[in-house]
């Protein structure tokens, strides 16, 4: 892999991971017009920890704040706050739990990633997306409880399906629940913290494969690639949900699902 190809995964990753495309779907289709076939599994994984640095980072105030709770949880010194928080901290690992066995009960189905898999989830992402068009719930944190995990974590499961976007399909599941846009995006990101953890450390076994194949420098700067662009979509990808335009991504998806339908 040579640095131009390593910066455009990068930067590819960064977009699509927040962005509501599918970042599977979009590495899939790049990497079969650079030729180079299939990545190190962990390639993509670290991929994926550059973004998740961009989620501790943009959201590390509700982070910090969970954390907290969860020290004076198990120290005894609880405060009021700290039980609407516990609850969440709850909700989150109901969710994460749920998309880990989904997660794998969906890999052992051993789905080819084709762009004849990758075109048609494109469209179902895209429709997912136009449903939250009218999407006015007011639901915040207080209000969350653990049905939203089992739904949230269903759809983030749902979300290793090539063409389907993790992001676009647990916002949406988020607004369908009636949560408010900011919440529904923060909540989005929180569970997927705890994923993507595990399956960098499930894939950990492939880091001498991938220090084999791809050189180090080339690694850091995919890596660095992936940081900025993925800063870049999240500043984006919030104040888009925030004004209600979440659905515009749809836009995009539907002449790609189509003309890839067509083309391939």
């Amino acid at each position: 892999m040579t640095y131009l190809q390593g910066i455009v995964l990068g930067l590819i990753q960064g977009l699509t991971e927040f962005l509501p495309v599918s970042s599977s779907g979009h590495l899939l289709m790049v990497r079969n017009l650079m030729g180079l076939g299939d990545t190190p599994i962990l390639f993509d994984v670290l991929l994926h920890m550059a973004t998740l640095i961009v989620v501790l980072v943009m959201f590390r105030k509700m982070i910090l704040e969970l954390l907290g709770s969860l020290f004076r949880w198990m120290t005894r010194k609880t405060v009021e706050q700290d039980r609407r928080n516990m609850k969440l901290i709850g909700i989150i690992l109901i969710a994460v739990f749920i998309t880990g066995v989904l997660g794998i009960l969906i890999s052992n189905l051993n789905i080819s990633e084709s762009p004849k898999i990758v075109f048609p989830f494109y469209l179902v992402t895209a429709a997912l997306l136009l449903t939250t068009i009218k999407s006015k719930g007011g639901r915040d944190y207080n209000d969350l409880n653990y049905k939203d995990g089992i739904f949230t974590g269903i759809a983030q499961g749902l979300g290793v399906l090539p063409g389907i976007s993790r992001s676009g399909i647990t916002i949406s599941a988020g607004l369908y629940r009636q949560m408010n846009r900011e919440v529904a995006a923060e909540y989005s990101f929180l569970i997927s913290i705890p994923a993507i953890l595990g399956a960098l450390l499930l894939d950990l076994k492939d880091g001498g494969e991938l220090m084999r194949s791809i050189s180090g420098p080339v690694l850091g700067a995919s890596f660095l690639a992936a940081m900025i662009s993925g800063f870049l979509a999240l500043w984006m990808l919030v104040r888009l949900i925030n004004s209600g335009k979440f659905y515009y991504f749809s836009f995009y998806l539907i002449p790609l699902g189509i003309l890839g339908l067509i083309f391939f």
